[in-house]
């Protein structure tokens, strides 16, 4: 079972989402969301080290938030389509996948904390 991480917006103390899967492996990156079903509301993936993302293979849309060692929001892609999308970030250490129209309170500059998940997914 993949270890599991709840991101806050550090500055506010809101959870962004609450169960959000850690692809740490080169295997678990490769994989990311292809061929998966949609992420539901508070479920995201945090792929690190990583800079970059694709859409291929991708059965739906997501909002990537590239994020640098400091947890600090480097930029926010929305709505990034599936088969078409590209993004990458210079600098950026992580890259959080959330469902599309998640990351509508995220904003370039803020910093996100990741704790312990509070319940499995």
């Amino acid at each position: 079972m993949a270890r599991t991480v709840r991101v806050v917006d550090a500055g506010t103390g809101e959870t962004v989402a609450e169960n959000v899967a850690v692809a740490d492996s080169f295997w678990g990156r490769f994989r990311g969301l292809m061929l998966r079903a949609p992420l539901q509301p508070g479920q995201g993936l945090l792929m690190q080290p990583c800079s970059s993302i694709h859409m291929l293979f991708m059965r739906f849309a997501i909002d990537a938030v590239f994020i640098d060692r400091e947890g600090r929001v480097l930029r926010v892609a929305r709505g990034v389509r599936p088969w078409l999308g590209l993004a990458a970030v210079r600098g950026a250490h992580a890259v959080l996948e959330l469902p599309a129209g998640t990351a509508i309170s995220i904003a370039e500059g803020e910093t996100l904390r990741f704790e312990p998940a509070l319940q499995p997914p």
